[in-house]
């Protein structure tokens, strides 16, 4: 990316400085001008015209580049514009060059990813080359798969943990969708499931849909047989019978016996 003809990427978080000198060990974060460089990111500086000012290498440790003529320059904590602009300022300063073409592109990104966890398509570290909300990140992973929740969880770097659902993600408001930070871990569990078992059509283990009720569970396993009623249902939540009602929600666990009708 050209750095002066780079365009300002949406709003993202702005980066953590102290005094004007970078804290290298701060949280990771992004800003409205792009993507903040942190310890072992690597980066191409280009000064056109001089070949041998130019240099691609990577951050180390505290948060320092050295550069030729110039020496050490803090690089974390900028982005690769704000970079650009240190180097042009210290060359300038220095008396080396007057008015240098300073570019600086992003090679690689690695102080700032996220953890992406469970029944994914493609489950792994990302790295947060730009801003990605909890649903960018799902599809860019491949979404859930048939196995997967109909919910996520996302940890924060903090330990805070909330459940997002995914109905939610994807047609509620925006504040349903976080900003996700370096150091996040979107984890999808398997899917919620319940047991089905006596005079029904498809016995066994079924997932449990969101908002399910005992009359949905029966259609989904099928139907009772011709000698079930579905008036004769039993409902088993944590060992204990519970109300069986057509209109009560399935949840987790849920075991359903549907009996034979009376002749």
């Amino acid at each position: 990316m050209i750095v002066r003809l780079m365009i300002s990427m949406r709003p993202l978080l702005t980066a953590a400085l102290l005094g004007g000198a970078v804290v290298a060990n701060a949280a990771p974060v992004l800003t409205s001008t792009g993507y903040v460089l942190g310890p072992d990111d690597s980066v191409q500086v280009v000064i056109y015209g001089q070949p041998d000012a130019s240099i691609t290498t990577r951050i180390k440790s505290d948060g320092t580049i050295v550069m030729p003529l110039i020496g050490a320059i803090t690089a974390a904590g900028q982005t690769n514009i704000s970079l650009a602009d240190l180097i042009t300022q210290k060359f300038e300063q220095g008396g080396y060059f007057k008015k240098p073409i300073v570019n600086v592109e992003i090679g690689g990104y690695v102080s700032k990813r996220v953890n992406v966890a469970g029944r994914v398509a493609t489950p792994g570290v990302v790295p947060l080359d730009r801003d990605y909300h909890v649903l960018e990140m799902l599809l860019r992973t491949g979404w859930v798969r048939d196995n997967g929740a109909s919910y996520v969880y996302l940890r924060r770097a903090d330990g805070r943990e909330v459940r997002l659902e995914a109905d939610q993600l994807v047609r509620g408001t925006p504040d349903k969708d976080p900003l996700l930070v370096a150091g996040d871990t979107l984890y999808v569990p398997e899917a919620d499931t319940f047991f089905i078992y006596g005079a029904i059509n498809r016995a066994g283990t079924q997932p449990v849909l969101p908002g399910m009720t005992v009359r949905q569970a029966l259609a989904v396993a099928g139907g009772v047989t011709a000698t079930g009623s579905d008036r004769k249902v039993s409902l088993f939540r944590g060992g204990k019978e519970a109300d069986a009602g057509p209109d009560e929600k399935i949840q987790k666990n849920d075991v359903i016996l549907i009996k034979e009708r009376l002749f």
